[in-house]
């Protein structure tokens, strides 16, 4: 009895002790099958995996930001009439430069005629008015003259002036000229700029306050990005900026900050910076253009791989490498040698220029042959899926 139940005990004792190896072996398999992928050479061209090694980069770390392009006040024009009128003539034309001081319309308003009839009386009585009060002031001075007379008409030629003055304002503000006989005003662009909307037609009633025509110098054209309350901190004047246009090619653009709001925009708690442009990038643009940019923080040289050798599985990043061993598969043939691949955990700091930043998690050797082109298949033959990196 004694000898069977000691059997018994053994065999139960080889039992759990196999089951043990075998489990550990199991874990020892799934931890491997994460870390390892094998290829045969066939698959390893057919896939076009590229092996490169870790190179130094000159990287930006930036702050993205998205806003469109403006121009400051003073470089915008909307041209109104302070006098409403019938519109005689346009000489303008949209899409056209038009410089400083050019007449781009006309308008007819008889009032004007009366204005300057106002003026030119005025100036006439002055004339005589000054005359008379010279004459006055002597008689006045040698008391052959009551003073009262003198008075009369020292107030009367200061009538005739504030009278001319009022009409020499209101002719000058209409930009008419003050000698002449003319009903037109002529509608004088203020800036050099491109017009672009005309709001009027030839023969219409232009009224004041409505807006003839926009005028945009495109010269002085800058940014207005919107940032995030929790990268304030980080922006400064005189940072550069690279920027693309969403809707047209992806050539990037210059510029650099050189003003930021101290207030709120709006209720998403984001912040106006404004970058100047580069005066030659900035003669293609039009104000309004939507844009997505990378305002330039800091820049250092860093240990870099190409952004697609980076990947993502769960919430861990890693890189591939190819180990230095290949091996024959069991019953192949010569010639079909395995192409063994270990995944190595790295954390990823800024991406400029196609690049991302490495940090390693352990050290790798210095010659190791670090996967840069094919990693995401890689990870998805070693998952059955994964994120790629971006």
């Amino acid at each position: 009895m004694n000898n069977g139940y000691l059997i018994l005990l053994s065999s139960c004792f080889l039992l759990l002790f196999s089951c043990n190896d075998k489990k550990a072996e199991e874990t020892h398999e799934v931890k491997k099958s994460e870390t390892v992928v094998v290829l045969t050479a066939a698959q390893f061209k057919t896939i076009g995996i590229e092996t490169g090694s870790i190179e130094r980069k000159n990287l930006n770390t930036v702050i993205k930001a998205n806003g469109y392009t403006t121009v400051p006040p003073q470089n915008r024009a909307n041209i109104s009439t302070l006098m409403g009128g019938v519109v005689k003539d346009i000489y303008a034309l949209e899409g056209t430069f038009v410089s400083k001081g050019k007449t781009l319309a006309t308008i007819q308003n008889l009032e004007v005629t009366e204005m300057q009839e106002d003026y030119n009386s005025a100036i006439a009585n002055m004339e005589y008015l000054q005359l008379e009060y010279d004459r006055q002031k002597t008689l006045s001075d040698e008391n052959v003259n009551p003073r009262k007379t003198f008075q009369e008409v020292k107030s009367k030629l200061a009538v005739e002036t504030a009278k001319a003055q009022a009409a020499k304002n209101k002719l000058q503000a209409l930009k008419v000229s003050l000698s002449g006989n003319t009903s037109l005003i002529p509608i004088v662009s203020p800036i050099s700029g491109y017009v672009g909307k005309i709001g009027i037609t030839q023969g219409a009633f232009a009224e004041t306050g409505m807006t003839l025509f926009e005028v945009v110098d495109n010269s002085q054209m800058h940014l207005d990005l919107n940032v995030f309350e929790k990268d304030l901190g980080k922006i400064s004047v005189d940072q550069e900026v690279d920027f693309v246009l969403t809707n047209q090619s992806n050539k990037s653009i210059k510029g650099k900050i050189f003003g930021i709001n101290k207030s709120f925009s709006n209720e998403s708690k984001t912040v106006a910076v404004h970058a100047r442009i580069n005066p030659s990038d900035a003669k293609d643009l039009i104000s309004g253009m939507y844009v997505a940019a990378n305002i330039n923080i800091t820049n250092k040289t860093v240990q870099a791989l190409p952004k697609e050798a980076v990947v993502r599985n769960g919430d861990k990043y890693y890189v591939y490498i190819q180990e230095e061993h290949s091996k024959l598969a069991e019953g192949e043939e010569q010639g079909h040698n395995e192409v063994h691949f270990k995944a190595i955990e790295v954390v990823p700091g800024t991406t400029d220029l196609g690049y991302t930043e490495i940090k390693w998690v352990e050290e790798i050797p210095a010659d190791a042959k670090i996967v840069i082109k094919g990693a995401y298949y890689l990870l998805s033959t070693s998952k059955g899926g994964g994120e790629h990196d971006h």
